[in-house]
């Protein structure tokens, strides 16, 4: 059984809801009045009667309303809704500033009004502003929003980890214990070891964490993009399983460790286990884990505009990456060479500048080399590799600006101002900051129009201006440009 899409309406939620249906997982909510409990569509008690249903955009609609959290289903795991405009400004800014508040915690923590007033200034807005504007879409505030994202990943860590509840607090972004407790009590009406007794008995530290995503979902396209790409000692992809060694700063601390990501097709979710070493910063690589393997994209959403283009390609998503740097570097050793050629370039670099690391898997060994250890290489070193002079003065420039902080590779990057930025460094263009834009800044809109295979997978190869060509034919798959650009690929 399934429901038209999209489903709108309250009827149509109800349908999508007596249905399971994972594609809405993360679309709606659905409070449950006799009981209390706010569930994801796909939860699998019994069906409530319809007079029983309230529904919500966001999880945080729920809480406000006065719904707590189920425990089977976990709200906490449903894919973030990522819905994109390019016509109302008040509804961009406040999806800017959702993605924003979603962003997991790094560093010390800020109290909510401090990062709330944060946020807002790195908006261009006042708080005031900003409240309204968030009363009037979603009728809640920005500071109840963060709290309960701040919850769910709380609610998430003592219920697949066994780290100390001080690490928890910190971890989801409380400024102390106390805090914490308070918060839990109010809103769920437990505290936070009740809830860990409720949870599974295993004692184990690092089992799986459940991602969840909406299908359709081609994890092998996906898998197999990572797989022709992987650097030996670095990372290993195969038709189902990702694994990789991981490094993450967060705040004067950093994290080295690895990462195993295992697609649960049937469930329409991802498994996800990390080292013992990386727990502290669990919601970090989490949203890095999202981010890599695309898990909050909608397709239902993408296919409305490409599906006729590309009818073939509803399931496929944009590789991401778990670190920008990393990527940026791979982007420029990967400019005018074949993908082996790039791959190879790549993995010189590792065994000469990468960290040395111990995992389960004896072939993953090493780290990618951190910003600060190639700011400082010597260009004899670099050519020693097999890098010509133009792309090692690239890879030390970038490397110079992600280590003095000019430049941040992320998801939360602003994409106007990091694209220009990198172009005004020394060998990077506009096809590299628009790679770099759709794979490290998350971009949906990114389109690398001086792409040689694009222009081939267009037809357009053999056009006086092929990248003109290839832009003007883009214009109508905006915003999502850059899951025309995969499409299209996939192709060829």
């Amino acid at each position: 059984m399934s429901t038209p899409l999209p489903a709108d309406t309250d009827d149509a939620r109800y349908l999508a809801l007596k249905a399971r249906d994972a594609r809405f997982d993360g679309r709606f909510f659905t409070g449950v009045t006799s009981t209390g409990i706010y569930c994801r569509p796909v939860c699998s008690v019994r069906t409530p009667r319809r007079e029983n249903c309230r529904f919500f955009d966001l999880a945080a609609q729920a809480e406000h309303a006065g719904f707590r959290p189920c425990l089977r289903c976990r709200p906490e795991l449903a894919p973030q809704a990522l819905a994109w405009s390019v016509q109302d400004a008040g509804a961009i800014l406040v999806r800017q500033a959702l993605r924003l508040l979603d962003a997991p915690p790094a560093g010390s923590p800020l109290e909510g009004g401090a990062q709330v007033a944060q946020l807002a200034a790195r908006l261009g807005v006042s708080d005031r502003h900003l409240r309204r504007l968030f009363d009037a879409a979603l009728g809640i505030s920005p500071l109840q929003y963060l709290q309960t994202r701040r919850l769910l990943v709380a609610k998430q860590l003592l219920t697949d980890t066994r780290l100390p509840v001080t690490q928890v607090a910190l971890a989801s972004g409380f400024a102390s214990v106390r805090r914490f407790n308070a918060a839990f009590v109010q809103h769920y009406g437990l505290n936070p070891t009740q809830l860990r007794h409720a949870g599974p008995a295993d004692a184990g530290r690092s089992r799986p964490v459940r991602l969840g995503y909406r299908p359709p979902y081609d994890a092998a396209a996906l898998l197999a993009f990572f797989a022709a790409r992987q650097i030996p000692a670095v990372e290993a992809a195969d038709t189902r399983v990702l694994r990789r060694t991981a490094r993450l700063s967060s705040g004067n601390a950093e994290h080295a460790g690895w990462l195993e990501a295992t697609f649960e097709a049937a469930r329409s979710r991802v498994a996800l286990t990390v080292s013992d070493s990386m727990l502290p910063v669990l919601p970090q690589v989490i949203g890095r884990v999202r981010a890599m393997l695309d898990l909050d994209a909608d397709p239902a959403a993408i296919a409305t505009v490409l599906h006729g283009d590309f009818p073939e390609g509803d399931g496929l998503r944009v590789p991401g990456c778990f670190d920008g740097f990393e990527l940026a570097v791979r982007a420029v050793l990967g400019q005018q060479v074949t993908v082996a050629a790039a791959r190879t370039l790549v993995q010189r670099l590792v065994e000469r500048f990468g960290t040395p690391i111990e995992t389960p898997w004896p072939g993953l060994n090493r780290t990618f080399p951190a910003a600060a250890a190639l700011a400082t290489a010597e260009g004899s070193a670099l050519g020693q590799l097999g890098i010509v002079r133009q792309r090692q003065a690239a890879i030390v420039a970038l490397a110079r600006a992600v280590d003095g902080g000019q430049l941040a590779l992320h998801a939360h990057a602003d994409v106007q101002a990091t694209t220009a930025a990198l172009c005004q460094l020394p060998g990077i263009g506009a096809w590299t900051a628009q790679y770099i834009a759709m794979r490290a800044l998350r971009w949906p809109d990114a389109f690398p129009s001086g792409d040689v295979a694009l222009h081939k997978a267009l037809g357009v190869q053999g056009a006086r201006q092929a990248a003109r060509a290839a832009a003007e034919r883009a214009q109508g798959w905006r915003p999502w440009r850059s899951y025309a650009v995969v499409r299209a690929w996939a192709t060829l």
